[in-house]
């Protein structure tokens, strides 16, 4: 069950309607998900999370939009939200993410929960090559 209701007309608020506005605009779209339309109980909220989303996920760079959406499946797998879960597995299937690259991202996710669950239980040190490489000094 929801903790916070969506106002019954969020677009009243015209910050609201405008990020809506701008969501529709973005995606050539008429559907505002739930997502959006729960985050406008708090128009500062929805602005700083909209914004922040088309930095970060909808301008181009050099991860191209297929990944940027499977690396949201992944993260959202591991941090048990099924919403976006949901969502962002409907985008990267829009983007063309074929079955077969599905079932390679959730057996890269399966072995990644795994070891990373190794990892933590035997606290295993990291090695210094892996260290160095981060500080861009040589390693052995």
């Amino acid at each position: 069950m929801a903790t916070q209701m969506p106002a019954p007309d969020p677009e009243a608020d015209p910050r609201v309607k405008a990020v809506f506005d701008d969501i529709r605009l973005t995606r050539k779209t008429d559907f505002i998900n739930n997502m959006w339309r729960w985050l406008a109980f708090d128009p500062a909220l929805l602005e700083r999370t909209w914004r922040e989303v088309k930095e970060v996920v909808g301008k181009p760079s050099l991860i191209d939009p297929l990944t940027k959406e499977m690396i949201y499946i992944a993260v959202s797998v591991a941090n048990n939200c099924s919403y976006c879960v949901h969502s962002h597995t409907a985008a990267a299937r829009a983007r063309g993410m074929t079955g077969e690259q599905y079932g390679e991202l959730l057996a890269i996710i399966g072995l990644a929960g795994k070891t990373n669950q190794l990892a933590t239980a035997l606290q295993i040190p990291v090695d210094e090559v892996f260290d160095a490489a981060q500080s861009g000094q040589p390693g052995r």
